[in-house]
């Protein structure tokens, strides 16, 4: 109700771009774990990435209209991501359906699945079966706008779910301390440890650090965007 009455009627079709996320936390005293992104080349970032939706969430979305934002360089990583553009007056049916839980991941899905595909992209191998028995628990959530956004014709949302490892097994154990150790190992430079000051600077070294690395620490962004690959 608050969204339609600050952009009013004649706006209900505008476009809301929407990107909704979970990321891990993973910590080395004043350290934080960060890996390279294939999306954004040199750039690092925190594990996790977009929640994916199930098959019966494509007719409830298009429903809403509902159009996925994909890259002709990332689509089939991207193939299911709860990310893309709503018209304005269906925000309040897609954020109580987000709600809900239904047909899509929830954060401990999301973050088992991009730690299977992300640790071999970053050069540390397949985490292997145990990555099925990790929880995690949860930090904080932040949600940005809807907002404008410079040059595009569209404002967006973006929910960003923080988790950490759940320490509570040998397999989590092993995996944060192998994690924190390719951070510190220059021959693994796919994954990297960088302070709190290094993610308000935006780089460490000739490292990129991308802005939601922001949010393991805190609820503000830091830096601006970082233009993915198209």
């Amino acid at each position: 109700m608050a969204f339609r009455a600050v952009f009013g009627a004649k706006n209900r079709r505008h476009p809301i771009r929407v990107s909704f996320s979970a990321l891990l936390r993973v910590t080395d005293d004043d350290r934080y774990v960060l890996f390279d992104s294939p999306a954004r080349p040199s750039s690092y970032g925190p594990p996790g990435g977009v929640l994916k939706i199930h098959p019966p969430a494509v007719r409830i979305l298009e429903s809403w209209g509902f159009q996925p934002d994909r890259t002709v360089e990332g689509a089939n990583r991207m193939k299911g991501d709860l990310r893309g553009i709503l018209p304005a007056d269906s925000l309040r049916a897609f954020q109580e359906w987000f709600d809900t839980a239904a047909y899509r991941e929830s954060a401990t899905e999301c973050l088992r699945r991009e730690l299977r595909e992300e640790m071999s992209e970053v050069g540390l191998g397949s985490p292997g079966s145990s990555i099925g028995s990790l929880t995690f628990d949860p930090i904080r959530t932040v949600r940005e706008g809807p907002s404008e956004v410079p040059g595009k014709p569209y404002l967006q949302l973006r929910n960003f779910e923080v988790y950490e490892l759940a320490m509570r097994t040998p397999a989590a154990i092993r995996l944060r301390r192998d994690l924190v150790e390719a951070g510190h190992d220059e021959e693994r430079p796919g994954v990297i440890c960088a302070g709190f000051a290094d993610i308000a600077h935006g780089r460490l070294g000739r490292a990129l650090i991308a802005p939601q690395s922001a949010f393991l620490a805190g609820s503000t962004r830091l830096t601006a965007d970082l233009p993915s690959l198209r």
